[in-house]
């Protein structure tokens, strides 16, 4: 079941045309990353939804409410963490929070409730009383969180909540992503950090020049893509014949040589007889094999090849 659809969504700024007839759906209890080179119209598309940009035609629906025609019901049910910090220095931990719950109509003993829930869940329950002047940049990433999941909503955006913050925290962002998801709520994430989206999202849906270009698992996108693989064998002797021969099969893109020729990296396209047809020119030149390798291609390879531009290139 669908929680989110966007649905020929369009942005256009005078004549320049940001998010392009933008349709795709988000499923309830995934984990969706969203990634896109910058310009690609990703923070566009997560403005739109949260209600902080209006579309210039087509619509999103979050939990079936039009984002159009009942923006404060779409509200109601999403918690945005956004790449600025979004919390007050003058006030302390608790008192963001509460500031927060309010504007959710939170009130009485349930505020007090969700409020010591949140802070518990991020790790600053016993930092309450503290104001985030006294706070490491990872703690207060932490309690934009704790700001935005107070009011249990169902969808959860995470932009990019990771910048600029030590490993520690990384990590505790991280495994409070999957909780959160544990627990029931839908969460998009972007991120320009490759590992973390391969790592934590269930689906990934990338965007170039305002438009989706590919959607799916990292399965499914290396399929989209015909993702090229890469093959490592450790040989005891180099013949240039056997190398000749490997480099005119149709299969090979490139062959790379290290270690004086005998460690082969062979990048070849997927195919069921690619690997036995290589052993078998090994083995035909009296070659023995040391040791094989295969190295699947990681999202950064795939982003690479589907939009010509590294993730984080300007």
């Amino acid at each position: 079941m669908s929680l989110v659809s966007f649905r020929e969504v369009v942005k256009k700024y005078d004549t320049t045309l940001t998010v392009n007839h933008l349709t795709f759906n988000i499923g309830e209890g995934e984990i969706f990353g969203l990634l896109g080179p910058n310009g690609a119209g990703k923070s566009t598309a997560i403005h739109m939804l949260s209600g902080l940009l209006d579309p210039s035609s087509g619509d999103i629906l979050v939990d079936g409410f039009s984002i159009r025609k009942q923006p404060l019901e779409v509200k109601k049910r999403i918690g945005l963490v956004p790449q600025e910090l979004a919390i007050y220095e003058s006030l302390t931990a608790r008192e963001n929070v509460t500031f927060f719950a309010k504007l959710y109509g939170l009130k009485g003993s349930l505020l007090r409730d969700r409020v010591d829930e949140a802070l518990q869940f991020v790790g600053l329950l016993e930092r309450a009383k503290d104001k985030p002047s006294t706070f490491s940049g990872g703690m207060k990433r932490r309690l934009n969180i704790a700001c935005a999941i107070m009011h249990r909503p169902k969808l959860i955006i995470m932009d990019e909540p990771t910048v600029g913050i030590d490993p520690q925290s990384r990590n505790h962002i991280l495994e409070s992503v999957r909780s959160l998801n544990e627990l029931g709520s839908t969460v998009i994430y972007t991120s320009h950090y490759m590992e973390e989206v391969e790592a934590i999202c269930t689906r990934i849906g990338i965007l170039d020049q305002g438009k989706l270009i590919a959607c799916g698992t990292k399965d499914e996108l290396k399929r989209q893509a015909g993702q090229e693989e890469k093959l490592v064998f450790e040989i005891d002797r180099n013949l240039a014949k056997a190398l000749a021969e490997m480099i005119e099969h149709p299969g090979v893109q490139k062959l790379d040589e290290r270690d004086q020729g005998l460690t082969l990296e062979v990048t070849v396209k997927e195919s069921p007889s690619i690997l036995q047809d290589l052993l078998f020119i090994i083995q035909k030149h009296g070659i023995n094999l040391r040791k094989l390798s295969r190295v699947e291609p990681n999202l950064e390879s795939l982003f690479l090849q589907m939009t010509g531009r590294n993730l984080r290139d300007e």
